[in-house]
């Protein structure tokens, strides 16, 4: 996968470069290429923002570097804004731009875009009802989320399939040596060699964590007759505590 970011400030992408993503790179499982959109400005300043029309506080981004900026690359592939008025970032649009070949997202900065950018874009996208100061931080979540889902890009390739939200349900708890620490016991059927009962404790306690923790992904999940009798044992249980 090719992925084209144009950005008022290409050294923000630093940490894509680091730990399994930066490894991916460097096998070439994937390839950034960051394009500084100030450098298609046309006056002497490099002016890439103005006053909005019609008056208003702030500075809005011009169409013209960024229209340049993308026409410059050889391809772009699925081409994406980050704004509030987009659909919801989540992991199910991580596993569909997965499957793409090549994605260029486009961030923002200042007051926001001159309206005609959104045309360019093929999809507007958030990742919260929050403002921040730029695409940067929002499209290097969007980045990471997609990347890590490639092939070859973690090393053990059950994880991504195994983590939160990639079955509708968060993730159960996990733990490691030592077995006790200060009176905290790992419980006792992770260390009994009976994998079958493993993986029961495992979908029980995901089904806890989302009943405790995030209900709504519940009501938008379509529960097994044992994952009904589950959730009405973690009721039980949790109503006993």
């Amino acid at each position: 996968m090719k992925i084209n970011v144009l950005t008022l400030f290409p050294d923000m992408f630093t940490p894509l470069k680091t730990s399994m993503l930066g490894r991916g790179l460097e096998d070439g499982k994937w390839a950034l290429n960051l394009v500084n959109f100030r450098d298609f400005t046309t006056d002497v300043h490099h002016h890439v923002d103005d006053t909005p029309y019609g008056g208003g506080a702030g500075m809005v981004l011009q169409i013209m570097p960024i229209k340049k900026a993308l026409d410059s690359l050889p391809s772009k592939g699925k081409v994406i804004i980050t704004a509030p008025q987009g659909r919801t970032f989540n992991e199910q649009v991580a596993q569909e731009w997965a499957k793409e070949d090549e994605l260029t997202f486009i961030c923002g900065h200042y007051e926001g875009f001159d309206q005609r950018i959104y045309d360019l874009a093929d999809e507007t996208v958030s990742i919260g009802d929050y403002v921040l100061t730029g695409g940067e931080l929002p499209t290097m979540s969007m980045i990471d989320a997609t990347v890590r889902l490639l092939p070859g890009i973690l090393g053990n390739s059950a994880s991504a399939v195994e983590e939160s939200f990639s079955h509708g349900l968060l993730e159960y708890p996990q733990y490691t040596r030592p077995a006790d620490f200060e009176g905290q016991k790992v419980p006792d059927v992770l260390i009994s060699g009976n994998h079958q009962k493993i993986a029961e404790w495992r979908h029980k306690e995901a089904l806890r964590a989302t009943y405790l923790h995030r209900p709504d992904m519940l009501e938008a999940r379509e529960l097994s007759a044992e994952e009904v009798k589950m959730l009405n044992e973690i009721k039980a249980e949790e109503a006993e505590k």
